[in-house]
């Protein structure tokens, strides 16, 4: 019985030692450098190349080394086994704090004293008048962000594909829904999960439903958006700006446009970034109930991919 760390990439020495001192009786291997894939029987996954779980044949239960599993469920050769995620406090910690931020910028219009800075102009002007924000998207992270802004005094809306009940926030759930959640919110944050289903989501038909003027954030996935849908809704005034942490794909090549937009704030995938203790202490605890027979914590639907 083995563990293979199946993560290009990315120095894994740390994670490695780390999950060897929570399992000592458990050889730690990482991938490619597997001595014999048959002893494998579980394996951390983030990005991994097609096929490569494919072939170890003893795996009982699959680990996300993040909280999103949607890189591992686009290898159509993945075994049909118990996946689980990271769910880390801290990480929802780091997110509230990064969208605190961001609609601070916004509101107080530092994107406005920016440009003006750069042009030399002094223009003195007040807040903007942010009433309603819109969360797409009401798993774990998107319901904490919800009860956050909620609690800011945000009047805050929020949208599944499925029915969630998130205590003060307006609960919107499939397509017919999707135009009144949006439309009155200032701000819209997208913290959905990318499936088959959201690939795309976010396209002109939808940005065509916000309120003029609204601002656009994106943590979730860059490939929920129609980028060239995200460029004419902001060329337009449909959209007055948008901040992207994620793309579809980073690092976003220096030719992409986004770069240069004048009302696109770029940030490199920073919004929340998991810790290694906590990935260790998940990932071990979920070996040993994959030994045992046990679900796994943070198990994943993979009907639903999330």
């Amino acid at each position: 019985m083995a563990i293979a760390l199946i993560i290009p990439d990315r120095k894994l020495d740390d994670l490695q030692q780390r999950l060897q001192q929570a399992l000592p009786d458990t050889p730690i291997e990482i991938w490619p450098q597997l001595s014999d894939p048959a002893k494998i029987t579980f394996a951390v996954l983030w990005k991994q190349p097609p096929a490569v779980v494919a072939q170890l044949p003893a795996l009982r239960a699959l680990q996300s080394f993040g909280a999103g599993v949607d890189g591992i469920l686009a290898d159509s050769t993945l075994p049909r086994l118990p996946l689980a995620r990271i769910v880390d406090p801290a990480l929802t910690a780091a997110m509230l704090q990064y969208l605190s931020g961001i609609e601070s910028y916004y509101r107080l219009r530092l994107d406005f004293f920016r440009d003006n800075q750069q042009q030399h102009l002094w223009q003195p002007r007040s807040p903007r008048k942010l009433k309603t924000l819109c969360v797409l998207g009401l798993g774990e992270l998107g319901a904490a962000t919800a009860r956050y802004f909620q609690q800011q005094g945000y009047t805050v809306n929020g949208w599944s594909r499925t029915p969630k009940d998130v205590p003060s926030v307006h609960c919107f759930a499939g397509t017919v829904q999707l135009a009144p959640a949006l439309a009155e919110a200032d701000l819209v944050i997208c913290l959905l999960p990318l499936t088959p289903q959201t690939e795309n989501l976010l396209n002109a038909n939808v940005f065509a439903m916000m309120q003029p003027g609204a601002i656009f954030i994106n943590v979730a996935r860059g490939a929920i958006v129609d980028d060239q849908a995200l460029i004419a809704a902001l060329d337009s005034g449909q959209l007055q700006a948008a901040c992207l942490d994620v793309f579809r794909q980073e690092p976003l090549p220096a030719e992409h446009v986004f770069w240069s937009h004048p009302a696109i704030l770029i940030t490199p995938h920073t919004s929340a970034v998991t810790r290694v203790d906590t990935v260790v202490a998940q990932i071990a605890e979920n070996y040993r109930r994959s030994h045992q027979g046990l679900p796994l914590l943070n198990q994943v639907d993979l009907n639903q991919g999330y």
